[in-house]
């Protein structure tokens, strides 16, 4: 590969059907998320998505467009280092998510790539979480 990989996702909407069902799953059912009436009253004026929600669609944002490039492999998380919440992401808002592969070292059995993630809300220059995610692809 000449050139390393890069894209930006289509621009998602986070609903509070999404922060719910994610509330469920992770048993994390904090204010912030969850009660509408008493985050209206708190420091963001309404619900926000959880960190791990929006991290864990880092997958179904770019993936499809890697494997163009790649192929049709398995692809394994590794880790993610430098993982950072910068702002809050309030309901209804919308998000999508810049990356760029910066670095593909060759492993026994396979390629372990880095990617670094920068994820934006719309109307914002601050992004809203920066990471950089290893892939380990077979």
């Amino acid at each position: 590969m000449s050139q390393m990989p890069s894209g930006c996702s289509d621009w998602f909407t986070i609903t509070q059907e999404q922060i719910n069902l994610f509330a469920e799953a992770t048993h994390d059912h904090q204010y912030l998320h969850v009660d509408q009436e008493k985050a209206a009253r708190g420091p963001f004026g309404k619900t926000i998505a959880h960190g791990f929600l929006y991290l864990s669609m880092v997958p179904s944002m770019m993936l499809n467009d890697l494997m163009a490039v790649i192929g049709e492999k398995t692809i394994l998380n590794y880790g993610v280092n430098r993982l950072r919440f910068v702002q809050p992401v309030p309901v209804d808002s919308r998000i999508r998510l810049n990356w760029q592969v910066t670095a593909q070292e060759q492993q026994s059995g396979g390629i372990r790539y880095s990617v670094d993630l920068k994820m934006e809300i719309e109307d914002s220059d601050k992004p809203v979480m920066a990471a950089e995610w290893l892939l380990y692809v077979l």
